[in-house]
């Protein structure tokens, strides 16, 4: 039973919400609180498993309320952020600032069936996570690749965790990188200021993918939310497209769908790495990928916020290495240059 509390200045929202979540199977509404200061006393109270943050809130904002939490009290926080393009940006400053998952509170009412679903998957997301310690985004950038063809592509997988796993590979990732394709699961609303962070703290230009993009060095897109992400072949360029199509994994986009298509599409000139994240989207994919002789990369569970997927990849055969987060910029590097070798299997 996971033992939830609303932390929310909008009465009509804190019952609302506490009515819907105590009709599902496993939660448990222990409280609710109209701003921080009576959410510290609930929590100390109640002790919840898992806390719903309004950020925009009388006294103290949720966002400066996350920061002393995390501080003082680390405790899964799953984020109600409004759509707005504002709403965006304080989303990706949640993520920062430890939450372990953020979703759309919608600016006009409340829409319950709507927003049930995915509340209830972020919930459980957020009672397998693990809370690590925040780190500052490492700056030391690997040294140029310089490899002799472009004829590369690096496709990368994550959920749960992944946001701040990413950040942390990005900065760190040379400028020549190979065209790089990214899924993380994350609401529509989200994915393109998700990508203009990522292209603020490292070298690579990062956007979301409109589909038709050609994969070159120094680029990577991120799939929007809602719709999958595939990579296409055409002569000796791989260019994205963006597809339509049921949810894989209760998820859209989808790590597998990724991973199957550069399986495809560029076979053994492809490295891929799946990092954190609950559940096992990405790891038929990851196989699929080292069966077409790419390299394969799963995040160890010492670094991983949910080690969920990459376990999933890792039992199914589906790495060629296991590493810790720290280490996968240079594997990542290491690989593209040929020095990896698929005879030592879950290396470390």
């Amino acid at each position: 039973m996971i033992r939830v509390l609303v932390v929310d200045d909008s009465a009509t929202v804190r019952r609302v919400l506490s009515e819907a979540l105590a009709a599902q199977q496993g939660i448990a509404v222990v409280g609710t609180a109209p701003d921080p200061y009576v959410a510290r006393d609930r929590i100390a109270e109640l002790k919840p498993d898992v806390l719903t943050l309004d950020i925009e809130m009388p006294r103290m904002d949720g966002l400066s309320f996350l920061a002393k939490l995390m501080q003082h009290y680390p405790l899964p926080v799953v984020v109600l952020s409004s759509l707005t393009p504002a709403g965006s940006e304080l989303a990706m400053r949640a993520y920062e600032l430890g939450a372990v998952e953020v979703l759309c509170k919608p600016s006009t009412a409340w829409s319950v069936d709507e927003a049930m679903p995915a509340l209830v998957r972020a919930l459980h997301r957020a009672a397998a996570a693990r809370i690590l310690p925040r780190r500052p985004v490492p700056a030391a950038e690997l040294p140029p690749l310089r490899l002799s063809t472009t004829n590369r592509v690096l496709a990368i997988g994550a959920s749960t965790g992944g946001t701040e796993a990413l950040r942390a590979l990005f900065a760190r990732l040379p400028a020549d990188t190979p065209g790089t394709v990214v899924v993380q699961h994350m609401p529509a609303q989200f994915t393109a200021a998700f990508a203009e962070r990522l292209s603020s703290v490292g070298k690579m230009r990062v956007a979301e993918a409109q589909g038709g993009e050609e994969l070159l060095p120094g680029l990577a897109f991120v799939a929007p939310g809602g719709r999958h992400l595939v990579v296409e072949r055409s002569g000796a360029r791989y260019l994205t497209a963006l597809r339509d199509g049921p949810p894989v994994h209760f998820q859209k986009p989808a790590v597998d769908v990724l991973f199957y298509s550069v399986a495809r599409a560029a076979g053994a000139n492809a490295v891929g790495v799946l990092l954190t994240g609950m559940g096992a989207d990405g790891a038929a994919g990851l196989k699929a990928m080292r069966e077409a002789g790419a390299h394969t990369i799963a995040q160890d569970e010492a670094s991983s916020v949910v080690f969920g997927m990459p376990k999933a990849a890792i039992e199914l055969g589906a790495a060629v290495e296991v590493a810790h987060l720290d280490q996968v910029p240079e594997r990542i590097v290491r690989a593209f240059q040929g020095r990896s070798s698929h005879a030592h299997p879950h290396r470390r």
